[in-house]
């Protein structure tokens, strides 16, 4: 059984930093099959970043040169930098066996961890 384990989520000022990890268990991932989601209030689930085929990181246009994505083994992370009030999200780990992309469900979600920045 597949399980995604999101952390590190939390409140942070304007300009601050925080760094989500998702753990993942029950079976392994390619690079490619994970990624990271996020929900506003009261908006649709959308792709934040995640890695192609070659094995470099995209990212949604409005958080390149802020975010970054990581993994070591099966554990995914998202350092998150120069923090806006409009990335105040639900922030969800997806993994897809197909590989994670933009505009596709992930077969596998985790439970999802609040980020909230405060203007």
């Amino acid at each position: 059984q597949v399980q995604l384990v999101e952390s590190g989520g939390g409140l942070v000022q304007a300009g601050g930093s925080l760094r989500l990890s998702c753990a993942a268990s029950g079976r392994t991932f390619s690079n490619s099959g994970m990624g990271w989601f996020r929900q506003a209030p009261g908006k649709e689930r959308v792709f934040v970043a995640a890695f192609a085929w070659n094995g470099g990181p995209y990212y949604t246009d409005s958080v390149k040169a802020r975010f970054s994505i990581s993994r070591v083994g099966n554990t995914l992370y998202l350092q998150m930098n120069s923090l806006k009030p409009e990335d105040t999200a639900v922030y969800y780990c997806a993994a897809d066996l197909r590989g994670v992309v933009p505009g596709r469900n992930p077969d596998y979600w985790g439970q999802g961890t609040q980020v909230t920045v405060s203007s």
